[in-house]
């Protein structure tokens, strides 16, 4: 024979079982919230100083830009590296620009623009490809004509920049070698 059952009894056990439990959840998802909780974004730091703040000086003159030319058109046949060399003004307008016998013609374009860009955002472009490649900031290619690979280099007298110089045709470490020979001629300690 059964034991009649007390109802609120029950009903109360049942209740302090599911508090119980709902309340250990709540712990584990909090424990668990806490534990997946995202890195801190690197880019939520606020720097002191603006970075890539020199100041744009006047355009470079023609004789400089293909002294800049020169220089790295006898870095690039030194090596044996079909380039293409473009100088560009502090205002991101074409001066000098050579491709060499054999330099592949998709690189035109791209020798400029990696002037451009280290003109326009006055830093070297090897800065955008590090920040895609290293630090995964996928951000940096949704701005206006960033080109995240290296080969073009600002360039600088009296601090101030007055152009940049880029270079095609080759890896990004080859054309990166070409711009800063000829980066050498203006960028002068």
């Amino acid at each position: 024979m059964q034991e009649p059952v007390d109802r609120r009894a029950l009903l109360g056990r049942l209740g302090i079982a599911v508090g119980a439990a709902a309340t250990t959840a709540a712990l584990f998802d909090g424990a668990s919230a806490r534990a997946q909780q995202p890195a801190p974004n690197p880019l939520d730091a606020i720097p002191e100083k603006a970075p890539f703040a020199t100041p744009y000086g006047p355009p470079i003159t023609l004789n400089l830009a293909q002294a800049a030319v020169q220089a790295a058109l006898g870095e690039a046949n030194k090596r044996s590296w079909p380039m293409n060399i473009a100088v560009v003004d502090s205002g991101g307008n074409l001066v000098a620009f050579a491709r060499m016998d054999g330099a592949q013609l998709g690189s035109i374009t791209i020798a400029e623009h990696k002037a451009r860009a280290a003109v326009r955002f006055r830093r070297p472009t090897k800065a955008f490809e590090d920040a895609v490649q290293r630090n995964d900031s996928k951000y940096i290619m949704t701005l206006d004509d960033v080109i995240a690979s290296r080969g073009g280099i600002p360039l600088v007298v009296d601090g101030k920049i007055i152009g940049a110089i880029g270079c095609s045709g080759g890896t990004g470490s080859q054309d990166e070698v070409v711009a800063l020979a000829g980066a050498a001629t203006v960028n002068k300690a």
